[in-house]
């Protein structure tokens, strides 16, 4: 018994090789597999074989050999399933559909107050509904469908433990998908963001990850895995005071980073819209540059804060962190000075790589993920 079981432990892991090493290789022979991987020919052989059973790979292609005739190539089909992922904020929502390279192949906006009822759960159903028949995608591919909620979220993904933001604490995930005839979960926005950082990076194993979005958040990263704390409260860098006794919070404090570092508090001045922000600070606006060195100067010493407890690299992401290359450098020097040691933060501080809606993309990986490890 134990020896079938070894034997099916051991084929599997074959398997994932085979099929990840197709999804980083993109194109190959049979003999690439068998020499990069140290396989037996009829291992690789069957597996290609389950492989293109499931519709996972093509073999329409050839690749030129000088010995002979033309190899068959095993192409790895990128969209062969997919995920939805929701950023669920308070005036609106962005649906994304992301395939298994983790790309948004569609992205939906939709504004819409949040509202715990059943006519704005329609709504979500409704949503994800027009997104997959924009992309004609069969509904058999969908791997399932990701929210990601400011609100602390239980372990199992099923409900909102904390959520004074949209105040829907007590909420289920079986109300959001009541509409959505696919497996879903809930996700804190910013550790979904996180883990599309995870995704997009392959050579940070810990982190720290600021979302500046709306609402402040942060994500955990160790060993490429989201660390989520004992009671799911890891990384809450939003309600770290910055300023003692300073602007009120949402939530009953003062001083939090959240009032001086959120997304809001730069695009409140341009009637809700970001961009048009740093359009007017690229454009030299003395007002939005006034802003914006305030901005970064609790910036730096909330990086600096993360620095000296957790002594790794520090992500700047969120809605700001799509626009924060061109003022990295800025940061850096405001951070350095901050700095105790002599750690350079160019080396530590860095913007976020995956720029194309993190959170709903991120609330959609995990399924992604899930996947490859259970192929």
């Amino acid at each position: 018994m134990e020896q079938g079981k070894s034997g099916m432990d051991i084929k599997g892991m074959n398997r994932k090789k085979i099929y990840e090493f197709l999804r980083r290789s993109r194109s190959v022979s049979k003999q690439d597999i068998v020499y990069a991987l140290q396989l037996s020919l009829p291992t690789v052989t069957q597996n290609l074989q389950e492989l293109q059973e499931k519709g996972l790979l093509d073999t329409a292609g050839k690749i030129g050999n000088t010995g002979g005739r033309n190899a068959t190539a095993f192409t790895f089909i990128s969209d062969a399933k997919v995920a939805v992922g929701i950023d669920i904020q308070k005036h609106r929502n962005t649906i994304v559909v992301v395939d298994l390279d983790g790309k948004v192949i569609e992205t939906l906006k939709k504004k819409i107050d949040f509202s715990m009822t059943d006519e704005y759960y329609s709504k979500l159903g409704e949503g994800v509904r027009e997104i997959l028949e924009k992309t004609h995608t069969d509904p058999q591919k969908v791997l399932g469908v990701g929210m990601g909620v400011p609100g602390l979220i239980s372990g199992d993904g099923q409900e909102v433990v904390y959520g004074r933001i949209l105040n829907f604490t007590g909420e289920t995930c079986a109300n959001f998908s009541k509409y959505i005839p696919y497996r879903s979960l809930l996700y804190n926005d910013a550790n979904a963001a996180g883990f599309a950082e995870i995704w997009s990076l392959h050579n940070i194993k810990n982190a720290f990850y600021i979302c500046l979005s709306n609402n402040i958040g942060g994500s955990v990263l160790l060993d490429n895995k989201v660390y989520e704390g004992d009671n799911q409260r890891s990384g809450e860098v939003g309600h770290m005071t910055v300023v003692a006794d300073g602007r009120p919070c949402y939530c009953g404090q003062y001083g939090c980073l959240e009032t001086y570092c959120s997304a809001t508090v730069l695009s409140d001045t341009t009637d809700g819209d970001l961009g048009v922000f740093f359009e007017k600070l690229k454009n030299g606006d003395m007002e939005s540059r006034m802003l914006w060195d305030s901005y970064l100067r609790y910036l730096s010493l909330a990086v600096n804060n993360l620095r000296m407890l957790f002594d790794c690299k520090i992500i700047i992401g969120g809605y700001v962190g799509s626009y924060i290359d061109g003022y990295m450098e800025q940061l850096w020097e405001m951070v350095r000075q901050r700095n105790m040691f002599e750690d350079d933060p160019e080396q530590f501080l860095l913007p976020c790589q995956y720029k194309t809606e993190a959170i709903a993309a991120g609330a959609a990986l995990p399924f992604v993920a899930e996947f490859f490890e259970q192929i």
